[in-house]
C-alpha cells in the first residue's frame, strides 16, 4: 500500500478535490438558533441559561456528581489540578507523549512533571510504567508519597485518553489508591468514550474535558471540570467564577479564584451540539470501521479501541513501519491537499520540560516515530 492509495482512499471516502482537513466542527442542528437567542437575550457573557442547562446536559451524559463549565480544556484540567491539591513544588506524574496543555497547566502552577511511558494497548499513560517508576523512586509517608531523591510531594496522577480511547483505568486507579495519590483525567479528547461501560473522567477525583474547535463536539472554545462530589463541585464552580460570594449588588471574594466562567453565547453553541453528538459518534465509529477495513492487511497499523473500551474515535490513526515511511506518508498526503499529521513531540524534547523527571519511554518513543493521525471529519453517508 502506498501514500498514493491512501489519498485516493481518503478522497473517495469525503467526495472532494478540495482540500481536506484533519478534522472540522460540523454544524447541522440548532447551533444557529440558540446563539441568536443570546444575543437577542444580551445574556452574551457568563450568566445564562445556556451555562446552567449545559452544565446539566454533561452531568447527565457522564454521570459526573457536577460539571462545572470553564472558558477552555486547559483552565478546566488548572482548575482539577488545583481542586486536587496541587501546589507549588509539587510533582505530577503523567505522559510524555500528550499535548503541551497537559504540562503547561501544571507548570503555570508552579508543579513539575513527571513523564512515564504509554501503554501499547490505549497510547495512555501506562499503569505497568506508573507503578514501576514509583517503586523504584517514591516513598509513601505520613505526609503522602515523596520522591525519594527530590523529597518534593507527588500529588498527582494525569492520565489522558489518547485521540478518545479510554487508558487502563481500573489499574490506575488501584495504583494512586495503593500510593494515596490523586487521580485527575485529562479526558479533553474522549467525550463520548466508556471505559466497561462508565465514561471517562469520572474515575479520578476529578477529570477535565475540552470542547476546542477541533473535538468531537465544540463550544468555540471551551472546557468542563468534571468532580466526584456534589460539594466538590460546588467548591469548583465557586473558584473558578472568582470566588465571588452571591450577593445581590456587593463586590466581595472570599480567595484568590479564576475568571474561567463559559460565556453563555459559547454554552449555547455547546447545547446543540450535545444533541448531536451522538450521531457524530455513530459517524465517527463508522468512518473509524472503514480505514481499519481498509488497512487490514497492510503494512500500516490502524490504531483500534482497547477491548474494554468504546471510544468515540476522535482522531484516526496509523502506526507506520518506522519513520521513514511516516514522513513519506506525511508529505505525500499534505502536498496533494489531503491533512494528516504526526503525533507530538514528547514532552521533555520541548525545552520547557527538557529537565523533567522521568521513567523509561521506550514505546513513548516508538509510537512518537511512527503514528500518523488521519481525517477524521464525521461523515454522515457513513453513520445514521
Amino acid at each position: 500500500m502506498t501514500p498514493h492509495n491512501i489519498n485516493e482512499f481518503v478522497r473517495a471516502l469525503y467526495q472532494t478535490d478540495e482540500f481536506i482537513p484533519l478534522h472540522a466542527p460540523t454544524f447541522s442542528g440548532n447551533e444557529k438558533e440558540y446563539v441568536l437567542q443570546t444575543i437577542d437575550s444580551t445574556f452574551v457573557s457568563s450568566v445564562g441559561k445556556f451555562v446552567d442547562e449545559f452544565e446539566q446536559k454533561i452531568e447527565s451524559l457522564t454521570g459526573t456528581a457536577k460539571a462545572v463549565a470553564t472558558v477552555n480544556g486547559t483552565a478546566a484540567l488548572h482548575a482539577a489540578l488545583y481542586m486536587a491539591g496541587v501546589r507549588a513544588g509539587d510533582l505530577v506524574i503523567t505522559q510524555a507523549l500528550t499535548f503541551v496543555a497537559t504540562c503547561n497547566a501544571l507548570h503555570h502552577m508552579g508543579a513539575e512533571p513527571v513523564f512515564v511511558d504509554v501503554s501499547p494497548v490505549s497510547l495512555g499513560l501506562c499503569p505497568k510504567a506508573l507503578e514501576t517508576y514509583l517503586e523504584d523512586h517514591a516513598i509513601l509517608t505520613e505526609q503522602g508519597t515523596i520522591h525519594r531523591s527530590t523529597k518534593q510531594r507527588i500529588q498527582a496522577v494525569v492520565p489522558m485518553h489518547t485521540f478518545g480511547h479510554p487508558v487502563e483505568l481500573d489499574e490506575l486507579v488501584a495504583v494512586c489508591k495503593k500510593w494515596q495519590i490523586a487521580l485527575v483525567e485529562d479526558a479533553a479528547e474522549s467525550l463520548g468514550s466508556y471505559y466497561k461501560g462508565k465514561h471517562t473522567g469520572v474515575f479520578g477525583e476529578y477529570g477535565a474535558v475540552s470542547f476546542n474547535g477541533n473535538k468531537i463536539m465544540t463550544t468555540g472554545g471551551g472546557g468542563v471540570v468534571l468532580c466526584q462530589t456534589a460539594d466538590a463541585g460546588a467548591r469548583t464552580k465557586h473558584v473558578t467564577t472568582t470566588a465571588k460570594v452571591p450577593h445581590p449588588y456587593e463586590f466581595f471574594h472570599d480567595e484568590a479564584g479564576f475568571n474561567y466562567r463559559m460565556p453563555n453565547l459559547n454554552a449555547a453553541l455547546g447545547c446543540a451540539q450535545l444533541e448531536m453528538l451522538t450521531t457524530f459518534i455513530e459517524q465517527k465509529r463508522a468512518l473509524a470501521q472503514q480505514y481499519r477495513d481498509f488497512f487490514d492487511g497492510s503494512e500500516f497499523k490502524f490504531v483500534v479501541e482497547p477491548a474494554y473500551a468504546q471510544s468515540n474515535y476522535w482522531l484516526n490513526a496509523v502506526i507506520c513501519e518506522d519513520k521513514a515511511a511516516r514522513e513519506l506518508l506525511l508529505q505525500e498526503t499534505n502536498s496533494q491537499g489531503v491533512m494528516t499529521r504526526p503525533i507530538w513531540q514528547l514532552m521533555h524534547r520541548l525545552p520547557m520540560f527538557s529537565n523533567a523527571l522521568r521513567g523509561d519511554l521506550t514505546y513513548s518513543e516508538y509510537v512518537e516515530a511512527r503514528l500518523v493521525n488521519l481525517p477524521s471529519t464525521p461523515i454522515a453517508k457513513l453513520g445514521v
